[in-house]
């Protein structure tokens, strides 16, 4: 365990690896609770459906750019008082999109309401990196991803119950009250566990300089980079999700949600599969071979949607990409923080950001190109998930010994 903060026993891990999974998981919820309230908002504001979607590339750039601002902050200050103002943000911008009047306010309320979630992406990752061995941060982040993985399930089935009952303005009441309730946890249940770093700068051209450090290691690169690019693919699908399937495939509200919460289903199947695996093979050997499958999934999509599959076809090759994901997110998130101890809330923030980015610029593509053809999407899924492989071959062939064999 770390120096700065040992656990004292396995009941104390647990809790504190499930609140972290929470925070993490405050990120999906934001997203996918008010999918099936799309068509809801665009009536309401007199818009395209199609519209609604920048509120979802509003959110991918906050937090992108929340990420990498709470790096260097949670490093300078530690990760909980960083944490707790953030959950802060987080309730004032969900109270900002209750009270939405027009589309514009909602976009901006969402970046905000990034800003918030952002801070508790970061500190997930760097108090996992803080806490474990390197050899246990994949099998930590992969039980995180157990919990968040339930937030796709969830989210749109709550959604989808509000919607029929309630305004969709209700939907960012209750995040607001979860934000709340991740406040007390991480109060009475979350320690310190990094002792601040007063020598950390916070002016913008040491920031930026320190960034540019840590892309520089070869290691952080490769599997930032391709994890952004699987991430990508995620997020393309997640944006696509509502109009794929209930204007696509006509499925009701409700339908969407089971359909969307089974595939997230997938997601999580993989995680818990990946710490099997985990256990007999080292984490670079997973992620190479699942980089693999993933491609292979990638080309498949882009056969079926080009001869014009049907639902059952989409949603089970769809299925596979989320399984598989459930495997390459937390591998390619471990294998990129291992070269880093000391500045682990930096390359945290810096790994979390570079996906974001690459998620908000495949939500605004789909945006842009998605009218009525699923081309787009298995377009950009298949180069997403080609050229994350080709990075990991890269690594192996070139690099590979530069890795601790864990």
């Amino acid at each position: 365990m770390s120096e700065k903060f040992k656990i004292k026993s396995k009941r104390q891990e647990y809790t504190i690896l499930v609140v972290l999974g929470t925070l993490i998981a405050i990120g999906p919820f934001s997203v996918d609770m008010y999918l099936p309230s799309f068509e809801s908002i665009a009536n309401d504001f007199s818009v395209p459906k199609a519209s609604i979607g920048f509120s979802l590339t509003s959110y991918f750039v906050g937090i992108a750019l929340g990420q990498m601002a709470y790096g260097p902050i949670m490093d300078k200050f530690g990760r909980k008082k960083p944490l707790l103002i953030g959950l802060g943000i987080y309730i004032l911008a969900a109270l900002s999109c209750y009270i939405s009047f027009d589309l514009t306010w909602l976009i901006v309320s969402r970046f905000f309401l990034a800003l918030g979630a952002s801070a508790g992406m970061v500190a997930s990752k760097a108090v996992v990196r803080d806490i474990f061995p390197p050899e246990k941060v994949a099998s930590a982040i992969s039980f995180l991803m157990l919990i968040m993985g339930g937030a796709p399930i969830i989210a749109p089935t709550v959604g989808g119950l509000v919607i029929s009952h309630f305004s969709w303005q209700i939907i960012f009441m209750l995040l607001a009250v979860f934000a709340f309730l991740m406040i007390l946890s991480v109060t009475f249940f979350l320690p310190e566990s990094f002792k601040p770093d007063k020598s950390v700068e916070l002016k913008l051209g040491k920031i930026f300089s320190n960034y540019r450090g840590i892309l520089q290691d070869k290691i952080f690169f490769t599997f930032s980079i391709a994890g952004g690019l699987t991430v990508g693919a995620l997020f393309a699908y997640i944006s696509n999700a509502p109009e794929l399937f209930m204007d696509g495939f006509n499925l009701t509200e409700s339908e969407f949600g089971y359909v969307f919460g089974t595939n997230a289903g997938g997601y999580i199947l993989g995680t818990q599969l990946n710490r099997y695996f985990l256990k007999k093979h080292s984490t670079f050997k997973v992620c190479y071979n699942a980089s693999f499958v993933l491609a292979a999934i990638g080309i498949a999509l882009l056969l079926v949607t080009s001869l014009g599959g049907n639902f059952y076809t989409i949603a089970g090759v769809l299925f596979l990409m989320l399984l598989m994901l459930g495997f390459q997110n937390p591998n390619t998130t471990a294998l990129s923080l291992q070269p880093f101890t000391q500045r682990a809330g930096r390359a945290s923030a810096l790994v979390g950001s570079l996906k974001m980015v690459v998620g908000a610029f495949a939500s605004y593509l789909i945006s842009e190109l998605s009218h009525n053809s699923l081309v787009p999407l298995a377009i950009i899924v298949s180069s997403c998930l080609i050229f994350s492989c080709l990075l990991i071959i890269k690594f192996q062939k070139k690099d590979k010994g530069m890795l601790l064999e864990f």
